[in-house]
């Protein structure tokens, strides 16, 4: 009877190690299957570490497009800034080339009103003469053209081209006497030198 009781526990023992051990085993199962597989943090890092990379290239494709982008804005604006200063040479060389081709018209309405007698200066067709050499006269004003003033001046060469010397009791020695052809400035440049008698 002793001996069938000792199998017995000893049969129950094995029976309750058994089932300890599956229990164990059920326990770990279950635990992987609730965390991580083994090896799955590495595939972790890898993916990680690959997404990075791919950030990286991504950023600095669009690094590269922003610097085209700025460089391309600067070359553009440089441009319109050349264009601009281009078109405004190209008219300063159009309207300098339209008045120097005036300005014989006014020296011949000049030299026409200087020689017309006084008896004649109410007569209508010079007036007519007066009045239009008025208004060219307005307008180029108007247009920043002017006259340069050169008798009784210190002889400037920037603005006078000296033809001839003269003596004169009335002016000093390097002061123009006599104004030949009048000189103009267009904006502040010289489009026709004054041509003077100087006195010597």
């Amino acid at each position: 009877m002793a001996a069938k009781k000792k199998t017995k526990t000893k049969a129950e023992e094995v029976q309750n190690e058994k089932e300890i051990v599956e229990e164990v085993t059920e326990e770990t199962a279950a635990e992987t299957t609730e965390g991580e597989a083994p090896g799955d943090s590495d595939v972790t890092e890898v993916d990680t570490e690959a997404e990075e990379t791919v950030k990286d290239k991504s950023q600095e494709k669009i690094d590269e497009l922003e610097d085209k982008v700025k460089r391309q804005l600067a070359e553009f604006e440089n441009f319109r800034k050349r264009t601009e200063k281009e078109k405004a040479t190209m008219f300063e060389a159009g309207a300098k080339s339209v008045i120097e081709k005036i300005l014989p018209v006014i020296d011949n309405f000049e030299r026409g009103l200087a020689t017309t007698k006084e008896e004649d200066k109410t007569n209508p067709h010079v007036e007519g003469m007066n009045m239009i050499y008025k208004q060219l006269m307005t307008e180029l004003d108007k247009l920043e053209v002017k006259p340069i003033e050169a008798v009784g001046q210190e002889f400037n060469p920037d603005f006078h081209n000296a033809i001839m010397q003269v003596e004169s009791d009335e002016y000093e020695s390097g002061i123009i006497a006599q104004e030949l052809l009048k000189g103009y400035t267009y904006r502040d440049s010289v489009i026709r030198h004054s041509m003077v008698a100087v006195v010597s």
